[in-house]
């Protein structure tokens, strides 16, 4: 394979004599200056069934497809119009031979970026709507003998065959540390989504940000850990589908690169001649965000062996707990939303049900399927008739058919005191009545449902449809392993309280080697844990709060955190932690704080 990394005009005739001579080619961007040309390249590849793949290679890098993914769950709507920029800037203060690039012109050395993403996103450009040209050069370029051929500021309104109107500029004149530099807006009937940079080969934490609804725009980082592409990652991958066979994707990325020289060249004989101006079919085909969903995170089969396929979850959720500090979360949970949380822990108990139903149903929240809700009933209605009723009313408040898992809050049964339906919303010495039921010496007022004969209760609601799978909260291991025994529908998700403190080590690889999923509630709220040294040693290491290293820590161990919080600023923080893959040497030091005797 060749890789063709000339300057822009050399590309085609580079690429056409390796075509001939039999290899495989990468071609830097763009393929030709050419639409013609471009297209004569891409059938010489398929009439010798070879590989050709042309940069920018940006699709397929985190922070753009995490950008689509977000695009893709329903939270914008319907999307009508994108801006998008490629403000290359003043090219001969950060290339020392900028000739190649004057020549060219912004648009096919800048505007390609956002250009590809649109692309691969919303399928082909049909026409250049309307273009105009500004003759500003940079002040290097200005007053020289040779002015370049290039136009170097653009501006353009594009049509797409399914997908937005788009308004681009592409400018050398502009400077590139202006705030917009290869930025790009979605805007939908319910919500807008902006990515920083279209050209990025790695994803910083605030790199996309979304707003759903009303609500005030939140960052929505990746919650993986941070991979920048290196750039041979485009020859790797085509090298990659070569091994495989020449096929149809062996030649993806270079049909794309041809349509985007088919705009680039549309948009120049708008702002010469006037608009508007058809752009060639490509034979390019791909799904707009809005019919290319992710898989769902949940619906793994319950009932699961040792070793068996686990749940699907995402690596942080949130908490939807009943209060902080005495202060309810849910003005944290439209940010929670927006911000990109897929896993949502959910219970009667905490009585704010109805209020993640509405902002998930509501403009600007994501689709049903991209979303995993853990609903709990609460330890007074495991009787049974009351456990299916909080299971549906549960579901009724979330306005949801079935919940992804459906977990007892805890083990043990107290007497039933009444339905807890919208317990947020009820002075509090009724809702302490109702959910703290005691004895006459003061003692909570148990009742006589074991833990099988409620489980057996549950297996009905997960064969009824009301569950796709089921878990259990706040269990000893003897308790998991005999229930895990005697259960037909065994356990899929365990949540219990997990912290360096009490890190639960037995329990984990228990449920590890059983294919059962660790959620670990309350991972911040130990006392002291924040303010030990070990944990602020570790997060200076990589540069982040303790918050921060303590849920790595659980993420690094192949555990779900659900931390709450009341602050959008720790929504986004907490999301990012999975970013940071603690060390061998770190899991060792913070596995030291370990305490038999910690209680709260």
């Amino acid at each position: 394979m060749v890789i063709n990394l000339t300057s822009h005009a050399a590309h085609a005739d580079v690429t056409e004599a390796c075509l001939a001579a039999g290899r495989h080619v990468f071609s830097e961007k763009p393929l030709a200056m050419d639409a013609a040309r471009a297209a004569d390249l891409v059938a010489a590849a398929e009439r010798h069934d070879l590989g050709l793949g042309c940069a920018p290679i940006t699709p397929g890098c985190d922070a753009q497809r995490h950008a689509r993914a977000l695009a893709a769950d329903g939270r914008l709507g319907g999307v009508q119009f994108a801006a998008a920029t490629a403000n290359v800037g003043r090219v001969d203060e950060w290339h020392d031979r900028p000739a190649s690039f004057l020549d060219v012109g912004p648009l096919y050395d800048g505007a390609v970026y956002p250009l590809a993403l649109l692309v691969a996103w919303f399928g082909r450009v049909t026409e250049v709507r309307t273009a105009d040209a500004v003759a500003a050069w940079p002040p290097a370029q200005r007053d020289g003998d040779d002015a370049p051929d290039g136009l170097p500021h653009v501006e353009a309104t594009l049509s797409f065959s399914d997908g937005p109107v788009v308004s681009l500029r592409a400018s050398f004149y502009v400077d590139h540390r202006s705030r917009e530099f290869y930025g790009l807006e979605l805007h939908g009937d319910d919500g807008t989504l902006y990515l920083r940079d279209t050209g990025a080969l790695g994803a910083p934490r605030d790199a996309v940000t979304v707003r759903g609804g009303d609500r005030e725009p939140t960052v929505a980082p990746q919650p993986q850990p941070r991979c920048s592409r290196a750039y041979a990652a485009g020859p790797e991958r085509l090298a990659d589908r070569v091994a495989g066979g020449c096929g149809s994707s062996a030649r993806a990325s270079a049909r794309r690169g041809a349509h985007v020289v088919a705009v680039c060249n549309a948009i120049e004989r708008a702002a010469t001649d006037g608009g508007p101006v058809a752009v060639p079919e490509p034979g390019v085909s791909l799904a707009r965000p809005e019919q290319r969903r992710p898989a769902p995170v949940a619906a793994a089969p319950s009932g699961f062996q040792p070793g068996g396929r686990a749940l699907r979850l995402p690596p942080v959720g949130f908490g939807c707990s009943r209060y902080r500090d005495g202060t309810y979360v849910t003005p944290a949970m439209g940010a929670a939303v927006d911000a990109g949380y897929r896993l949502f822990d959910t219970a009667e108990l905490y009585g704010n049900e109805w209020r993640l139903g509405d902002l998930v149903a509501a403009p600007g929240g994501p689709d049903r399927e991209s979303v995993f809700l853990v609903g709990k009933p609460w330890r007074t209605n495991h009787g049974p008739g009351d456990l299916r009723e909080a299971c549906t009313g549960s579901l009724d408040e979330l306005g949801v058919a079935a919940f992804d898992c459906y977990a007892l809050h805890w083990p043990g049964a107290w007497a039933h005191r009444g339905a807890l339906t919208r317990l947020s919303e009820r002075p509090v010495e009724e809702q302490e009545r109702l959910t703290m039921p005691t004895a006459a010496d003061g003692t909570p007022a148990r009742a006589p449902h074991g833990l099988v004969e409620t489980w057996r209760r549950m297996e009905a609601l997960h064969d009824d449809g009301l569950a796709r799978s089921l878990g259990v909260c706040n269990v000893t291991l003897p308790q998991l392993a005999g229930l895990t025994d005697a259960a037909r529908v065994r356990p899929a998700l365990v949540q219990v309280e997990c912290h360096p403190y009490r890190p639960r080590d037995a329990l984990v690889s228990w449920c590890h080697r059983h294919g059962v999923r660790v959620v670990a509630h309350s991972p911040l709220s130990a006392p002291g844990l924040l303010d030990e040294p070990v944990v602020h040693a570790v997060a200076d290491e990589h540069g982040v709060s303790p918050a921060t290293a303590v849920l790595a820590w659980h993420c690094t161990r192949g555990v779900v955190p659900i931390p709450s919080t009341t602050t959008r600023e720790h929504v986004v923080a907490n999301l990012a932690a999975p970013r940071h893959s603690l060390t061998d040497d770190q899991r060792d030091r913070m596995a030291g704080l370990a305490d038999p005797t910690f209680q709260r």
